[in-house]
């Protein structure tokens, strides 16, 4: 079959340049889209009067049996197709003789793929939010260890006592927000550009509405010039996939900290670990390691994919083209990691004797200084005072609980008797039970409010 466009040409197309040009490698798992698309195409093209009920029938006939032979993986692809919607239509009409022809009235490639295109983002938006979810349910299942301490850090450095279940609680939330991005994405990929043929529009009575509502989409396009060039949907997809990525980048390099031998809060089942192939003992965290890696993967999809977009003017090029096989390996990158970081979480071993030998005193002095605004200190000279306090305990070389209350008197009067209580992980994790912090009853309630959102 020669190519669509091809009678205008004297010469034949440079096989290099074909092989250039030619989208069937990545695109050809559009099939279903591009079936499903064709379908309505010829429902509105029989309601518009321009197919008899029998034309309209064989069409839908053959293209049902095109989809079966590609989910049989039975579809021969042939050298000159150049991209899904050639291929689709060449063994159409093979099936169903000339009328396959007319299936095209009306239609360009440009709205057909922008359409096939967008049906596809969508259903990728919604296997990744199930993904996202089961994550989350980890996350949480996690954290229903909410009263183990451990130290929270700043700069990496010993900052203030926190609980386990409030450290899991604050990776479950950017997956929330990540979860809103991806409907997002879906909703701006929802508008139907079928209908706004190659840039100006059908010529053709073809009723727009009902062919959004054939297949699922929220509205159809308002210019047709835009609606063939449109692709801040794939952009946003890329964002929201990027942004994702980041998000499971800062877990999985938290995870790899906490498991090592320096840290040891954690330790990875062996099925989500990897060995050495020179030192017996080693216990790799690589699949935390891939996760991390590929965060940088999908921030270049999506720069890429913006740079190509910034320099074209309106209607279709064929830097379009360029649009899915980034979009395609986002997703794909996606939908293995999810599951992969929600099992590893659900097989994670906490060791919380090992948290506890890291919840050394000089956590505490946040709250030293706590107590003595409590005693009347204005905050920023409490600071000042509990800094002498940590000096003088390095200086002695000794916690600042192990101080005695003489020489805590000396560097200021305020301190009584009763500050020992206030030098507890207990009451530093007690005094931060206020919506969002870190105490066990606000957790508790943070947990509840988590799992609710993932009923929702």
């Amino acid at each position: 079959m020669s190519k669509l466009w091809g009678s205008r040409f004297a010469e034949q197309t440079d096989a290099l340049v074909h092989r250039y040009n030619a989208s069937i490698g990545f695109d050809a798992r559009l099939y279903d889209e591009d079936i499903t698309g064709s379908v309505a195409w010829a429902e509105g093209l029989a309601a518009a009067g321009l197919l008899t009920a029998d034309e309209r029938d064989a069409l839908l006939a053959g293209l049902e049996a095109v989809r079966a032979e590609f989910a049989a993986g039975a579809f021969a692809i042939v050298p000159d197709d150049e991209d899904i919607h050639s291929a689709v239509e060449r063994r159409l009409t093979e099936l169903v003789g000339p009328v396959g022809g007319k299936l095209h009235t009306g239609r360009s490639r440009n709205d057909q793929v922008a359409t096939d295109f967008r049906l596809w983002l969508m259903r990728a938006c919604d296997r990744l939010d199930v993904a996202l979810r089961e994550l989350q349910a980890a996350l949480a299942d996690s954290a229903a260890a909410l009263d183990l301490p451990l130290p929270g850090y700043t700069h990496l450095q010993h900052a203030q006592p926190i609980t386990w279940g409030h450290w899991a609680l604050a990776h479950f939330w950017p997956l929330a927000r990540d979860r809103q991005r991806f409907a997002a994405a879906r909703r701006s990929a929802a508008v139907l550009p079928l209908g706004a043929a190659a840039l100006a529009g059908t010529a053709f009575r073809i009723d727009r509405a009902a062919l959004a509502v054939r297949l699922g989409f929220g509205d159809v396009t308002a210019n047709s010039l835009d609606a063939v060039s449109d692709r801040d949907f794939a952009a946003e997809f890329l964002f929201a996939a990027a942004l994702l990525g980041v998000h499971l980048s800062r877990l999985a390099e938290q995870l790899i900290l906490f498991s090592s031998a320096e840290f040891g809060f954690v330790r990875l089942a062996d099925a989500y670990s990897t060995g050495s192939s020179i030192m017996p003992q080693k216990k790799n965290p690589d699949t935390l390691e891939l996760t991390r890696g590929k965060s940088g993967r999908l921030i270049g999809h999506l720069t890429g994919f913006l740079a190509t977009l910034k320099g074209l003017p309106s209607a279709y090029d064929k830097d379009l083209q360029e649009d899915k096989e980034p979009v395609f390996d986002a997703a794909d990158t996606l939908e293995l990691a999810l599951p992969v970081m929600a099992g590893l979480l659900r097989t994670l071993e906490l060791r919380p004797e090992r948290m506890a030998a890291q919840l050394e005193a000089g956590l505490l002095a946040t709250e030293v200084a706590d107590y003595l605004v409590r005693r009347g200190l204005p905050f920023r000279e409490a600071h000042q005072v509990v800094g002498r306090v940590v000096r003088l305990s390095e200086e002695r070389g000794v916690a600042i609980t192990e101080l005695e209350l003489e020489a805590l008197q000396a560097i200021s009067p305020h301190f009584g008797p009763d500050v020992a209580d206030a030098m507890t992980v207990p009451a530093a994790l007690a005094a931060r039970d206020l919506p969002g912090g870190t105490g066990p009853g606000a957790v508790r309630t943070q947990l509840a409010a988590a799992r609710a959102t993932l009923e929702r």
